[in-house]
């Protein structure tokens, strides 16, 4: 059995966190047109602009919310929440290119609703995914790294398995050991809210991602929410 659980040293740091997660099996996420997303990405980044508003980029609650939020842990210097990222490219005019479908999916679902959303392969868990507090020196090689492992520092907000870290400083940065290829089948899907405020547009987001990956890719997709009451949710039996 392999599960998703938000670890107590989390939840004492952000006890109103909620995590929405997706458990999709038996996708198809070859790319076969392109062209298909661009639409939907630039129509996404124009909805986007609402969370972008305030000419002072740093005020706009979404980004001040994550920005307060990754203030509450060890990061590394220059590490920002990932929808911040995102904003931040489409406020300077610059566009979301295409990568595969599920990533286009989620990146679109983000700029819309306005959250952070991350995905990995299922396949490539070792044990269980924590959402946990950094000891430091896990093993952890993004892409692009040559191989290079660039462990977190302890008290780092991680994900991590039984191998080691697979996402930094919470969703700044993902491990290339677990990531989306085309010939992901199998895929963990999560929306992320750091207190109730935040998680305002999890629900809707969570089933449109839900609805375009059925839709787009077929296969079959559970929806779950984890929270500090139930911070446990079963991936694989």
């Amino acid at each position: 059995m392999k599960k998703f659980i938000m670890k107590q040293d989390f939840l004492e740091l952000f006890p109103e966190a909620q995590i929405g997660v997706l458990v999709c099996r038996g996708i198809d996420n070859h790319v076969k047109d392109e062209d298909k997303f661009v639409q939907w990405l630039r129509d996404c980044e124009k909805i986007s602009l609402q969370y972008t508003s305030n000419p002072e980029f740093t005020s706009n609650p979404v980004i001040r919310g994550w920005r307060d939020a990754f203030y509450k842990f060890k990061t590394k210097k220059g590490a920002r929440c990932s929808i911040e990222a995102l904003l931040k490219r489409v406020a300077k005019g610059n566009q979301i290119g295409t990568i595969i479908p599920l990533v286009d999916i989620y990146n679109g679902i983000s700029l819309k609703y306005g959250v952070p959303i991350g995905g990995e392969d299922i396949d490539k868990f070792e044990g269980d995914m924590c959402l946990t507090i950094a000891e430091g020196g896990e093993d952890f090689v993004t892409y692009g790294a040559g191989g290079k492992s660039e462990p977190p520092s302890e008290g780092e907000v991680i994900y991590r398995d039984d191998f080691g870290a697979v996402c930094r400083c919470w969703n700044w940065r993902e491990a290339e050991r677990t990531m989306l290829t085309e010939d992901t089948v199998n895929a963990f899907m999560i929306i992320e809210a750091h207190n109730g405020e935040s998680a305002a547009n999890i629900d809707a987001a969570l089933d449109e991602l839900k609805s375009m990956i059925e839709s787009e890719l077929g296969g079959t997709v559970t929806k779950h929410l984890a929270t500090a009451a139930e911070p446990e949710v079963v991936i694989e039996e």
